[in-house]
This record gives structure tokens, C-alpha cells and sequence, in this order.
């Protein structure tokens, strides 16, 4: 496969509500707006937003496309976000925002987190010790020993492995017995993703967790595209985790990476974007901060098409939405 440049990316970006937590998604269409003639809309891309708007988020797009792109987009289930329902905030999040505002943009939530003061700087450190266990592939009962020790963290991975659904009645009460029916290797992409939703006093969680389980997803999902094997895809979805756990800890990334038990590939990926799974990376980051080009030079490199890209980014999002929701299943590439 080559990249077709013809068909367009569709980028989307998780729209904060004004508590902070992601409940909708903005497709910002502007580059797609054409004066004269027909919208610059292929069918399969109105497909892929069509899927995306069958998801538990409302769907937007700016106002002042032309109307002819309007009505595509509106019968594709999007609706037109007027400009003073949208504030953007990229260095923090304001309490006080106009009655009008009901939606939040920008990158705020990336943003270093506050000094962490007594019982966080304790939960922060746990935290820390358990990415390493887990990407050690530690004995199950130093994962629980850990665990017992922060029931924030306790809390939030019975959740997300009760919310699984394992038969009426049923319910997942021990770390053990979560193992045991999740495997470790479900059980690590799990403990992951815990970390980001249960910063307690950290404002940037729930969009934290947004972006990196989109991030997560969609590098798992490309890299068995581009043909890398179950292993690969599982490393490409760490790749993702891992690639904000300096955001989220306030530290830089090689000072978090450095205590962890990493492959060579997965190293070179998040230190230097070197290898498959580095462009694959390089690939997600295009997209989030909408640069076209590099997303499709990156694409070209993995022999990815535009609109498996595109399949790709509706299968992240909505994943994300059952992960924001606390309803997320086991994902399947």
C-alpha cells in the first residue's frame, strides 16, 4: 500500500466540558472548506464520521464552513459548535469561564501538574513503583502487595476489570483473581491506564487519560497495519502509554523511563522516535497537533493508507469513549 494523498486525514480532538472531563469530540474541517464547488469530503471519510458520531460523545464541527460542507456534516450525525460556546485554554483551566462557554479546546492538560504535597507525593511514588513491576512483568503478588497499599489505585483497577462484564453476578473482588481471567498482558494495558485516571487532586486527569488511550489504541491498531506481529502491537500500544508518562509524573521522560525494564525497541521509540514503532509514534503525534504532511510522510514510511489511517482514528476514538465512560472491553487488533 502507498499513502494516498488524495483522501484527506481526519483529525478530531477531545473537547473538555467546562468540570474539565472529555464529553465531546471537535472535527475542525476548515482545510477542507471549499468555496466553489463540491466539499472536499470523499465518501469514505463522511463514512468514518458517521461511525464516530454512533459514539457516547457529542460531535462538533466550527462554524463558518460553507453550507455545503455544513449539510454533509450534519448528516453524517456532526452539528455546528457556534464560536462562544468554545473557549481554548493550552496553560491552564480557568474557573471562571462566560455563561455562554460549554465547551473546552487546547492543550491544557499536558500543561507540568502542580508540586504534589503530602498524601500525593506518597500516592505519586507508589505509582511509579507499579509502572515498573508491571513493565517487569513482576510475580502477581508484588503487583498486589503494591496495590493494597493505595486503595485510589486499588479502587480504580476493580473498576475497569469489573466493567469488562464477566457473567451476571460476577464480580471481580481480588488482584489475584483479576489476573488470573485478564492475563498479564490484558492486566498491563489495564494497570496503564489506571495510572492516568487516578491522579487524586489532578486536575488533567480525565483528559490525560483521553489522550494517551487514544494514543495507545490507534499506535496498536496502525502497527497491524503496517503488518507487525501480536507482540509488536502490543509493545506499539505501551509505546503510546508510556510516551506521556513524563506529563503525567511532571518529569522528564528519560528520568521516568530510566527505573523501567523496556525492549530495545521500545527505548528507541520514546527516546528517539527511532525504528517501526517510532514512526508509528511520530505518526500519532502528527495528527494530534493536525500537521498533514508529516502525517502523511509518516504514513508513506509505514506503507499505511490514508484511509486505513482514518478507520484507525474512529476505532481510537471510540475506544477512548468506553475508557472515559469506565466501560471499556478488551480491545482487539
Amino acid at each position: 500500500m502507498t499513502a494516498l494523498i488524495a483522501i484527506p486525514p481526519v483529525f478530531l480532538h477531545p473537547l473538555a466540558d467546562r468540570n474539565g472531563h472529555p464529553g465531546a469530540l471537535l472535527f475542525d474541517a476548515g482545510v477542507l472548506d471549499q468555496s466553489d464547488g463540491p466539499p472536499a469530503l470523499p465518501e469514505a471519510v463522511v463514512a468514518v464520521l458517521r461511525d464516530v458520531a454512533g459514539g457516547s460523545m457529542s460531535c462538533f464541527y466550527r462554524a463558518g464552513l460553507t453550507d455545503a460542507l455544513g449539510r454533509v456534516l450534519d448528516q453524517a450525525g456532526w452539528k455546528k459548535l457556534p464560536a462562544e460556546k468554545l473557549h481554548r485554554a493550552d496553560a491552564e483551566l480557568v474557573s471562571t469561564l462566560p455563561s455562554t462557554v460549554a465547551w473546552i479546546e487546547g492543550e491544557w492538560f499536558l500543561a507540568p501538574p502542580s508540586k504534589p504535597v503530602g498524601s500525593q507525593v506518597a500516592s505519586r511514588a507508589l505509582a511509579l513503583q507499579l509502572v515498573q513491576l508491571v513493565s517487569a512483568d513482576a510475580d502477581t503478588h508484588e503487583i498486589e502487595a503494591l496495590l493494597r497499599q493505595d486503595p485510589t489505585l486499588s479502587y480504580h483497577l476493580l473498576r475497569l476489570v469489573n466493567s469488562l462484564g464477566m457473567g451476571a453476578g460476577r464480580r471481580v473482588t481480588s488482584f489475584s483473581q483479576a489476573i488470573l481471567i485478564l492475563g498479564r498482558a490484558q492486566l498491563r494495558r489495564w494497570l496503564n491506564l489506571m495510572l492516568f485516571s487516578s491522579r487524586e487532586g489532578d486536575q488533567r486527569s480525565p483528559m490525560l487519560l483521553a489522550r494517551v488511550a487514544v494514543r495507545a489504541r490507534a499506535m496498536e491498531l496502525l502497527s497491524r497495519d503496517a503488518g507487525l506481529g501480536k507482540a509488536q502491537q502490543e509493545q506499539a500500544f505501551m509505546v503510546g502509554m508510556f510516551s506521556l508518562l513524563g506529563v503525567l509524573f511532571g518529569l522528564s521522560l528519560p528520568e521516568v523511563l530510566k527505573p523501567l525494564t523496556m525492549s530495545e525497541a521500545v527505548q528507541q521509540a520514546l527516546r528517539a522516535h527511532e525504528g517501526e514503532l517510532g514512526e508509528l509514534l511520530g505518526a500519532v503525534e502528527a495528527a494530534e497537533r493536525d500537521d498533514h504532511a508529516a502525517l502523511a510522510e509518516r504514513l508513506q514510511a509505514l506503507q499505511i493508507d490514508m484511509d486505513d489511517f482514518n478507520q484507525v482514528a474512529a476505532d481510537a476514538y471510540l475506544w477512548m469513549q468506553t475508557v472515559a465512560s469506565g466501560k471499556a472491553g478488551k480491545p482487539h487488533a
